[in-house]
């Protein structure tokens, strides 16, 4: 017997079905996405958006990208998953491409962002106990204020927002804070216990804060004397994003360890990894750390896929050309609504006059002209287009947050 056809439930009842079945830990704009291509993306009614947050870097290449969608079909077609208690045939070629990429030595596999924080986190004590010499249960990590690194135990433990941090302890020790951009704090944290300066070479949760030219030379330098590693976390702001394959590369520095997610999964499949020296990432040995679904042939699949779009660095190129195209058009709504702004490669965040609304109503705003963006602390909201969005695309974005703001 053939099941009676359904009429397909529209936003609202969709929005209404998720109440009572979805843990309330997210506050989504009231529209629901069914399909998705390139830079747009349309709800169930039929209605377009065009898509400027692309899932925080996740989708650095667009929805669906025709290049890792194949990679994904073809890899379906053969081996998902098998766990790290074998060898799989996508592995090592995956490991080899992004170590070239990004100029290391080793790779880690794991799947998610904060996956990839904690495992650097692991790795840099296992580093400090055995290579450094700290005394056992002694390293520390310096971390910056206002950063976002995940929302794990350990992670919000040494984070300054209290909405992450409220009702969740007690913490792991061992973290010690100081104020973003500043090296003269950072120089009188560290100490023969530190272990690492782990931080976000531009913050993005924060409102994408851009630190001083030379902040992160200066960083480099510390640790190199002070003996202690560099962990740099470039979850959002690497692979492209920033114009370069790494946002530390805008001062030419080279971190000790990189952490990476979001847009190495290509917006398919979650996809993580710490990646750098060989005499530090080699500290771990057989049993010390592990994820039954880090490295699965899938994942490597996609992330090679990830990879070699990135390897000709055209979507680097891009994102710098673009970026200037974003500075301009922000530049000009300066005093038209616009407060101030920060702005690198295609990423931005900007300070919207609190009189015209909070980041959430002026989202919720653009929504309704068609244009998805994702709102901040206080009145500022986040730009970060797919690397793959054109040049009227948004600049029809930036006009279509003139008419918001000047309405």
């Amino acid at each position: 017997m053939t099941a009676p056809a359904r009429t397909p439930r529209g936003s609202a009842e969709l929005i209404r079905a998720e109440e009572p079945v979805l843990a309330h830990n997210y506050h989504p704009l009231p529209v629901v996405v069914a399909r998705a291509e390139g830079a747009w993306v349309e709800d169930v009614e039929g209605r377009r958006y065009l898509d400027m947050l692309a899932g925080y870097s996740a989708l650095n290449f667009g929805h669906r990208h025709p290049a890792l969608i194949e990679a994904a079909h073809r890899q379906l077609d053969r081996l998902t998953l098998t766990s790290r208690a074998f060898h799989n045939d996508r592995l090592a070629g995956f490991a080899e491409k992004l170590a070239a990429l990004t100029g290391t030595d080793m790779v880690l596999p794991m799947n998610t962002g904060a996956e990839a924080v904690e495992s650097g986190i692991k790795v840099a004590r296992k580093w400090a106990y055995d290579v450094k010499g700290v005394p056992a249960d002694r390293a520390t990590i310096v971390v910056a204020a206002d950063n976002f690194h995940g929302r794990t135990t350990t992670i919000v433990g040494f984070s300054t927002d209290e909405t992450a941090r409220q009702g969740f302890g007690p913490f792991a020790p061992g973290f010690r804070i100081v104020p973003y951009n500043d090296l003269a704090a950072m120089e009188a944290a560290v100490d023969e216990t530190t272990a690492a300066v782990l931080i976000e070479p531009i913050q993005g949760e924060a409102g994408v804060l851009i630190p001083d030219d030379g902040y992160l030379a200066g960083v480099r330098e510390l640790t190199r004397r002070r003996g202690c590693l560099f962990v740099a976390d470039e979850i959002q702001s690497g692979l492209g994003r920033t114009g370069h394959t790494l946002a530390v590369e805008h001062e030419s520095v080279v971190p000790d360890v990189v952490l990476l997610g979001k847009a190495l999964g290509g917006g398919i499949v979650p996809v993580s990894a710490v990646v750098g020296r060989r005499d530090v990432l080699g500290v771990l040995h057989p049993g010390e750390h592990g994820s039954t679904f880090g490295g699965n042939p899938l994942a490597a699949a996609v992330g090679t896929a990830v990879v070699e779009l990135l390897e000709t660095g055209a979507f680097q190129r891009r994102a710098a050309e673009l970026g200037t195209v974003l500075r301009e058009g922000l530049a000009a709504l300066t005093g038209k609504g616009v407060v101030g702004f920060r702005a690198r490669g295609l990423w931005a965040g900007v300070d919207v006059d609190p009189a015209l609304g909070t980041g959430r109503e002026v989202s919720e705003r653009l929504m309704r002209e068609g244009v998805l963006v994702k709102d901040t602390h206080g009145s500022t909201i986040r730009l970060a287009p797919p690397l793959t969005v054109t040049a009227e695309e948004l600049t029809g974005a930036l006009g279509t947050l003139e008419k918001v703001l000047t309405s």
